[in-house]
This record gives structure tokens, sequence and C-alpha cells, in this order.
């Protein structure tokens, strides 16, 4: 596990050359067939972003994988965000943006950016791809077939001079209240991938942004998925001494939360996760996505890549893809 391969941005990937490398290469094709076996026909919800959005082999990688999932008998569903490509199409058209929280406060004005960029720009480059690399894609956003239902999300925050609570007003942020999964679970029947774009609409025909990790696990948990990945810039969950957590429960997760072991942005990953596996998920993984083909270790590999959370003990890594 921990001599999984790097990469860093404008690196390419290397293609085995020797035969020995392709000897290793069969190796692992035929070792990974109990992995496909088992998971063939279930439905994976995989959340993409991160830098590995940035990376154009990176990106390239990612595709293939996804096709090789649909090519085996699985249903992935994709779910991107696009915050930095967001920042930069408001500095082009000269709109200032401001964070609270981590969140970007979303006026009108900010809102139909943030659609034409998620729903049209980078949703239909990932389908590209995914088409380029021998699949079909079909790109998506919450609104259709009214799949993200949203409401505006709703945070407080407290003075610190007076101790006193008051509400943010974020705009047009909003968070799922309600996904509708017919459309995904059409798909499912078919030879299509769903690439979706975290859109939502309100109950007055409101657009609204949503976080993408919040999005995908929504998502994941109504369909009750066998796998919900959230793909990010770290390797997983890391203990006090930086090393890497294969496998926790939810109440394990929520523990390393609570101690400290866990904290700034891989809080809202682990919630996110906890939350879909709460909500009918087998189990949830925190992987870096920035090393190629993470996807397939984590799948079809026994000891994984990343950080499983599920509501049962995983013994050993090598047991996490066992029944």
């Amino acid at each position: 596990m921990n001599d999984l391969p790097q990469t860093i941005p404008g690196q390419t990937i290397p293609e085995p050359t020797t035969r020995d490398e392709w000897l290793a290469k069969a190796r692992t094709l035929s070792e990974a067939l109990p992995y496909m076996r088992k998971y063939a026909g279930r439905t994976f919800v995989i959340k993409y972003g991160g830098h590995a959005m940035g990376n154009e082999e990176l990106g390239r990688c990612f595709a293939r994988d996804i096709v090789l999932l649909k090519q085996v008998g699985i249903n992935p569903v994709v779910v991107h965000g696009g915050g930095p490509q967001i920042g930069a199409m408001l500095k082009r058209l000269q709109i200032k943006s401001e964070f609270i929280d981590g969140l970007r406060v979303t006026d009108r004005e900010t809102v139909e950016v943030v659609e034409m960029v998620l729903s049209g720009l980078i949703n239909k480059q990932i389908v590209s791809m995914i088409c380029d690399a021998g699949g079909k894609a079909v790109g998506l956003s919450g609104k259709d077939g009214q799949l993200i239902q949203a409401r505006k999300l709703r945070r407080t925050q407290r003075d610190e001079d007076s101790n006193i609570e008051k509400i943010l007003d974020l705009g047009f942020v909003g968070e799922p209240q309600h996904i509708n999964p017919d459309i995904l679970l059409t798909l499912e029947q078919s030879d299509i991938i769903p690439v979706i774009a975290p859109i939502g609409q309100g109950r007055n025909g409101e657009t609204y942004n949503i976080n993408a990790d919040t999005a995908a696990g929504a998502i994941a948990g109504a369909l009750e998925a066998c796998r919900f990945f959230l793909l990010t810039d770290v390797a997983g969950i890391l203990d006090k001494d930086k090393t890497l957590i294969p496998a926790v429960t939810i109440e394990q997760a929520r523990g390393l939360i609570a101690d400290g072991t866990a904290s700034g942005g891989m809080i809202p990953k682990i919630e996110t996760c906890v939350a879909a596996v709460e909500q009918g998920v087998e189990a949830a993984v925190i992987l870096d996505g920035r090393i190629p083909h993470a996807l397939l270790l984590e799948i079809f590999t026994e000891g994984g890549a990343g950080t499983l959370i599920s509501r049962s003990k995983i013994l050993t890594t090598d047991h996490r893809n066992h029944d």
C-alpha cells in the first residue's frame, strides 16, 4: 500500500515496456477477476475533483478506469466538482467572489456563472474524456429529471464578542433536500455512464450551487450504492503519526473527529461518508485521486488504496474486498 505509484502535474504515467512488466500486468488482471465478479451489477458513485481534474494525463487515466468499470458490469455514476474553474471564470468576468467558512457566497449573478461552468464546460469535458476512452457518457445536472431537489443551505456563525449566533446568508448555496434517482436507475439498464454536475433546483425554480461531496454522498445514499468513492488530494484519513488508516467503522470515524485526529477539510469529508453509509451505502472510501488508477487499486486489490468507512469493522486490509 505504501508503494503506490505517484504522479505530479505534467508527469506522464509510464506504460510497461519489458516482458516482466507485461507479465506483472497480466497477473494483476487475473487477480482482479474475483472482484469483477463480486461487483458485477452493483452501483458505484464516484466523486471526481481536486487536482486530478486539473491534470490532463490523470483525467484520461480516470476516464479509462470509468470505462473499464462499465465494461466489467459495474454501474459507475460520476459526480464532479469544479471550484478552481469557477474561480477562474469569475475572475475572468471580473465578478468578485467571497468565501465564508469555506463556502462560496453565491449571489444571482454568480450562480449563473457557477451553473455555466459546472453544467457546461466541466461536465462536457468529462463526458468527452469518457467517450474518447471508448465509453458512452451523458452529462446531467441536478435539474435533469428532478434529480436533485434542493433547499437553501442555512449556516450560523457565533460572534466572538457577544457570543450570539447569527444566521449567514450564503445566497444561492444549497443542499440536497430530496434525490429522485429514476433517471439514474433507467441509465443503469443501458451502457451509458451518467456524469452529474452538482446543481440543484429549489421548490420555486431557484438554482442552487451544491457542494460536490455533499451531492455525491446524497446520490449514493439514494441509490443505496455498493460503494461511494471520494477522490481527494490526500491519501485518506491519517492517524496522529500521519500514517494512513486503512479502514474504520462509522463510530471510529466519529471518534477520530472528536479526538482531533481528523481536522480541517477532512471533517466534512468524513461526515459525508458517514451520512452515505447511514443512508444505505455499503461502504465509503476516501482515497487520493492524484495516484494513477487509484480507483482500480481500491476496488480490485485486497489491500485497497485509501480509507474505507463501513458499519462493521474490517479486521485486516487483506479482507476489505472479500465477502
